[in-house]
């Protein structure tokens, strides 16, 4: 019997998810893991008409079963070291540190830029340079710089992929 996509589609689009899982499990002979309505209908839509219209060809399946057996397997997981082998990697360390990327006011930072010393204290509502008040970190790098800096890159807070 030919498969009327278009109908099915338009079915299985106006299904419910728990629906969409229901006919899931149908097709497919397991639950499915996802509750993504779209992904649901792609794949369920996909095995109707492998279903429908056969499968891959004989010389496909050939070639998949000659990948398959060329590839590296690992037949068995990794040993798993004993707890008393390995050493102690971290050391917790209680503080006193306000959660978040918040620096603490009387922090100073320090940073050699093209020759001399750049210097900022932390204030409870901004910072200090040079008896100058600025709201943040970005806004003293472009004093000292003339050029737009991220005030966290420039004192060396933070890396060029972000937070580390």
């Amino acid at each position: 019997m030919k498969l009327n996509v278009e109908k099915e589609l338009a079915s299985l689009q106006r299904m419910t998810v728990d629906g969409l899982r229901t006919k899931y499990a149908e097709v497919f002979g397991e639950p499915s893991g996802s509750r993504h309505k779209e992904h649901l209908v792609k794949r369920i839509i996909w095995r109707l008409q492998a279903n429908s219209e056969g499968g891959l060809s004989e010389r496909a399946l050939a070639r998949a079963r000659e990948l398959a057996n060329d590839a590296d397997l690992r037949l068995s997981a990794p040993r798993q070291p004993k707890i008393a082998d390995t050493p102690a990697r971290t050391v917790t360390v209680a503080t006193a540190v306000r959660p978040g990327t918040d620096l603490l006011p009387g922090t100073m930072l320090q940073r050699q830029y093209k020759g001399r010393t750049v210097r900022v204290t932390v204030l409870a509502d901004g910072f200090e340079h040079e008896g100058e008040r600025y709201k943040s970190l970005t806004a003293v790098a472009k004093a000292v710089t003339g050029q737009h800096w991220n005030g966290r890159l420039f004192f060396g807070l933070r890396q060029n992929g972000g937070d580390r």
